[in-house]
């Protein structure tokens, strides 16, 4: 049986994959994702590289580890829009975002350490933004629940009821596929339901 590890800081992909069963081992990658540029659904996948390699790297790894990187961007325009960071960018982006769609990438990077296999891919999943007021903007940014998530918005928090349909895989929104995971973990010659905790 392996040892999932997480290579992310996001409480919502840890709660995510705790949801399904899994119990992941959480070691933050620290890449600094400002250093990379590409189109949206490229750069995801590539961040999600970059986070998995880095973690995958370390000396003190279980042997059994399967080191899994994720990254989200959200694509509006032919942008990529990750985490906000200020106030006003948040409002600045969801004034742009309110009563359209646009398609949120999450790259996905899975590495079996012992074997010294790798699979990536990118789930994207179409999201339709409510037609908000200004008010309800800026109440939402106020929690700041918008500044550290990609694409400024949540689908699995306070910002659910901004969001008025999704088109595709929900928990890619939140940060991590898990049909598309099963799938990866599978070519890597393993069980998803192996990997359960219970």
């Amino acid at each position: 049986m392996a040892t999932l590890v997480l290579g992310s800081a996001s409480p919502a992909r840890l709660a995510t994959l705790r949801s399904a069963g899994l119990d992941p081992t959480v070691i933050v990658s620290g890449v600094d994702e400002s250093q990379v540029s590409a189109p949206p659904a490229e750069l995801a996948l590539r961040l999600a590289q970059l986070k998995c390699g880095a973690v995958a790297a370390r000396d003190d790894l279980p042997a059994d580890a399967l080191v899994l990187g994720c990254d989200s961007v959200l694509e509006l325009d032919g942008e990529a829009l990750g985490k906000p960071g200020t106030a006003e960018e948040a409002t600045r982006r969801w004034q742009a975002m309110r009563g359209r769609s646009g398609v949120l990438h999450t790259g996905h990077c899975l590495t079996d350490v012992a074997a010294r296999r790798t699979t990536s891919s990118t789930g994207s999943t179409r999201v339709h933004f409510a037609d908000v007021d200004d008010a309800e903007i800026a109440a939402y940014v106020a929690t700041g629940e918008p500044l550290h998530v990609a694409g400024a918005f949540t689908v699995d928090s306070r910002g659910g009821a901004f969001v008025s349909a999704i088109e595709g895989d929900f928990h890619n929104v939140v940060g991590v596929s898990l049909p598309l995971l099963r799938q990866m973990v599978r070519e890597l010659g393993h069980r998803w339901t192996d990997l359960w905790s219970d």
